[in-house]
């Protein structure tokens, strides 16, 4: 029992870098959509005009890209951290669906996972309708969350049969190596 050593593969750097640049890519990408469709929309439409519609194309591309910088910095200030697993909880709920102009109701299971750092910070993994992540944890495991990367290691996994990837967090056989969907080494 121990936290993995294979962290310090230069696969995660790889992994964290490159889902930086893809957020930045996308972004831009969705902004260029924004900007460019109010634009067209300025010019044909008899609603708005330009330089109105442009602006507001501005405004909502700008929106995107501070959301990605956001994420990008968000992730890059956070921390190498240690907790534990200290309650799940499962609650029967519904949500409104509209089919064709007719409300109802759905039932769905969400499944939480409640994180304490060793500092009292709080954390919580909520996943609707999928038991797996929730089964996984058992109350006072310990875990570690490791800087760039939005999951939590196992410090104890000698009983499991699975395994999530600490990059992509796909599910993953505990024999395995590395990941089936991004190639980063498990940490085991």
């Amino acid at each position: 029992m121990v936290y993995s050593k294979r962290i310090d593969d230069p696969a995660f750097l790889k992994y964290i870098n490159n889902t930086r640049k893809w957020s930045i890519i996308f972004s831009m990408v969705i902004a260029s959509i924004a900007i460019i469709g109010f634009y067209i929309y300025g010019e044909i439409s008899l609603e708005m005009e330009n330089p109105d519609a442009l602006y507001i194309g501005l405004g909502i591309g700008s929106m995107f890209i501070l959301i990605a910088i956001f994420q990008i910095v968000s992730r890059n200030s956070g921390s190498t951290w240690d907790g534990y697993i200290i309650d799940k909880k499962q609650i029967l709920k519904k949500r409104k669906i509209n089919h064709d102009n007719n409300n109802s109701w759905q039932e769905y299971m969400e499944f939480t996972v409640f994180i304490k750092s060793n500092q009292g910070k709080m954390y919580c993994i909520t996943v609707d309708d999928d038991d797996t992540l929730y089964n996984y944890y058992k109350v006072g495991d310990k875990i570690r969350h490791h800087k760039g990367l939005n999951s939590y290691e196992k410090y104890d996994k000698s009983n499991d049969t699975i395994i999530f990837c600490n990059a992509c967090a796909s599910q993953n056989d505990i024999g395995d190596e590395s990941c089936h969907r991004c190639n980063c080494p498990l940490l085991k």
